[in-house]
């Protein structure tokens, strides 16, 4: 009996994962063809509802196959709440997902590498996703997609968390807040399991159901001096991400 529960469970994982794949692959196929049609503005449009309706059925998939259950409807409250700059922390390769399947006015600064993937990368571009090898120019750019009236999506990590439960801060989020005068509104993710975290086997089976919370934190003005900023936010999720800190 155990063996056929730990069969089912490798299935489940490996079953969630080739769906992603799959999903993903099957927008890029359409998602080519309409960035080389469609005006920016259309296609930038086009590009980030498909990303909530994708990520949202994936959630849902997630939900219903027993992998995981999700408690992120606390992001709805940010939908026309105007442009913001999310700041979040990044325990695992779900984070970005979980928040883009609530929110369809968003934009993110991801690595280079992830825009030429082919499975991200169609879809990314065709959405107006800015990449982040060049600090000035995506500052200059998500600064300008602020002013457009968009949210924009940032993990101050830069990369997924290590150590757990937070990494060290680079600036660049209070830089932007700094420059477009738009404030940072932090969103903290809570989990029971280090699923696809720093250093975790794509195919590692994890404990499940696995649970997933993202709550709303403290709304920050735009800062003075981004740098000292930027320690100041760091405390703030630690004190958040405290086992001693009870949410809301």
């Amino acid at each position: 009996m155990q063996l056929l529960r730990h069969l089912y469970s490798a299935a489940r994982l490996r079953f969630a994962l080739f769906m992603l794949g799959l999903g993903c692959l099957s927008w890029t196929v359409l998602a080519f063809p309409l960035g080389l049609v469609l005006p920016k503005n259309w296609g930038r449009w086009v590009g980030r509802w498909m990303a909530t309706l994708g990520f949202r059925a994936y959630i849902w998939l997630l939900h219903i196959i027993g992998l995981g259950r999700f408690d992120i409807t606390a992001l709805d409250r940010l939908r026309g709440a105007g442009p913001l700059i999310l700041v979040v922390n990044h325990p695992g390769l779900l984070d970005a997902l979980m928040v883009l399947s609530r929110l369809p006015n968003v934009t993110c600064i991801l690595k280079a590498s992830l825009m030429r993937n082919p499975l991200w990368g169609a879809g990314a571009r065709l959405a107006g996703y800015i990449r982040n090898d060049l600090f000035l120019g995506a500052v200059n750019l998500a600064v300008d997609e602020l002013h457009r009236g968009s949210q924009l999506l940032l993990f101050p990590e830069g990369t997924r968390s290590d150590p757990m439960p937070l990494g060290e801060f680079q600036v660049g989020a209070a830089y932007v807040s700094y420059r477009s005068g738009v404030p940072i509104q932090t969103l903290i993710i809570e989990q029971d399991s280090r699923f696809l975290g720093k250093g975790w086997p794509l195919l590692k089976r994890p404990d499940m159901p696995m649970h997933f919370r993202i709550r709303l934190g403290q709304r920050f003005a735009p800062p003075a001096n981004p740098k000292a900023f930027s320690l100041t936010l760091r405390d703030y999720f630690l004190s958040e991400l405290s086992p001693h800190h009870g949410g809301d």
